[in-house]
């Protein structure tokens, strides 16, 4: 397993642009940043898109963000399978539980690399204070183990070369790690009683400035996050959108035009 501190063990900030400082546990580290070039994604990419952009975007991880239930899984990620990101290099497309391969889905893959270049920038005007994009994840794995299993995952698959999801969640939350993943108490297997209500807490970000994505096959996740977990003074929720398929660049796509349109 790749430490986080290998990478990157402060909060780096991935934007356009060749290099940022950033301070870890005392020290000033330079660390190189690798602008995403836009010939390598969608025709549709969010670039040739108005916002607003939602402000956190919230990933159930199996059968949504990934391909695989963690539940299923029997062994701890070991190998590694290396291959082509999207046209950015050669980096960490899956890995193995035992003869089991967990990947990415299509869309997350995307959605994290625009995100790492800093294509979600919300117009500067908005006084709130968490105005651009960030990412986080409420997943209601079944048992301790699938937990450990989904976290270990984060912390190999890599968004570009060198950088891991976990590396990028880390990033926006500098170090503080404040996904929901289980379903152990304080958590539990309803995510709109205390995976969104934690992560409002935690993040600071209200309801209704984020978009959820969630696969729904073993129950309406969607549809209760949205209909329980509104303000008080707009009354509306997080925006939501099913993907029983797994998140592809259709789905996640279609996520940011409902974001928009629910605030125009």
């Amino acid at each position: 397993m790749r430490s986080w501190s290998v990478v990157a063990q402060s909060a780096f900030v991935a934007c356009s642009g060749v290099c940022r400082s950033s301070f870890s546990r005392g020290t000033v580290r330079t660390i190189a940043v690798t602008p995403i070039t836009r010939s390598h994604m969608s025709s549709t990419s969010s670039s040739m898109m108005e916002g607003p952009f939602p402000e956190l975007l919230v990933f159930d991880l199996d059968a949504c963000f990934w391909d695989k239930e963690m539940y299923e899984m029997r062994a701890l990620p070991g190998d590694v399978k290396r291959g082509d990101l999207n046209g950015l290099g050669e980096g960490v497309i899956g890995v193995m539980s035992g003869r089991d391969q967990i990947s990415l889905h299509k869309g997350s893959l995307v959605a994290l690399q625009e995100h790492y270049d800093g294509m979600y920038q919300n117009d500067s005007n908005d006084n709130h204070a968490h105005a651009n994009l960030k990412i986080a994840f409420a997943s209601s794995a079944d048992t301790p183990f699938a937990e450990q299993v989904g976290r270990a995952t984060l912390k190999l698959l890599e968004v570009v070369p060198g950088v891991t999801v976990w590396d990028l969640a880390m990033r926006d939350w500098n170090d503080v790690d404040v996904n929901q993943i289980g379903r152990q108490p304080p958590l539990s297997s309803n995510k709109a009683q205390t995976h969104f209500p934690r992560l409002r807490e935690a993040t600071g970000i209200r309801y209704d400035r984020m978009l959820f994505f969630d696969d729904c096959l073993w129950g309406d996740h969607c549809g209760m996050v949205a209909a329980a977990c509104k303000e008080s003074d707009t009354g509306k929720g997080p925006t939501t959108v099913r993907t029983p398929n797994g998140l592809g660049d259709k789905e996640f796509r279609k996520g940011l035009q409902l974001y928009s349109k629910s605030k125009q």
